[in-house]
């Protein structure tokens, strides 16, 4: 039996593999976001996430992560398909996509409690969200 068109078949996914290939997205707290009082944010979001000696663990990245990465292959052939596998889109509506998760993650999050007294600090019980500064720090980048 002989097949008939492989080779347009090959020529086209390999149209289709080269426009996909557009490099890669990174989401989350970049390097050089600082408060104003210099502290890097991605230092404040790694304290946040894994705890510091007088604070407990708030895994708000890595629970989106866990909860939201089995959408993302669906996400990307849909967005792939609608943008007639323009890489680079793809990537970009990816890292909106991812970044608004990550915020939502943020918003959402509740435990583990804060404590009395950082709640008498700041006047109020929300984990994670002090000035708002972290979370408007969230950006995503494509890179080829």
């Amino acid at each position: 039996m002989e097949l008939k068109g492989a080779d347009s078949l090959m020529k086209k996914l390999q149209e289709i593999a080269e426009k996909m290939n557009a490099g890669s997205v990174s989401v989350g707290f970049m390097a050089g976001a600082t408060y104003p009082d210099g502290t890097g944010v991605p230092q404040v979001a790694f304290w946040n996430e894994f705890g510091t000696i007088s604070s407990p663990p708030r895994p708000f990245f890595r629970g989106m992560i866990s909860e939201e990465s089995g959408t993302w292959p669906e996400k990307m052939a849909k967005l792939a398909k609608a943008t007639k596998y323009d890489g680079e889109k793809v990537l970009g509506m990816m890292g909106e996509d991812i970044q608004g998760a990550l915020k939502e993650s943020i918003n959402k999050f509740d435990s583990p409690a804060l404590a009395e007294s950082t709640i008498k600090g700041k006047g109020f019980s929300k984990p994670l969200i002090d000035t708002g500064h972290m979370i408007n720090s969230i950006t995503y980048k494509v890179e080829k």
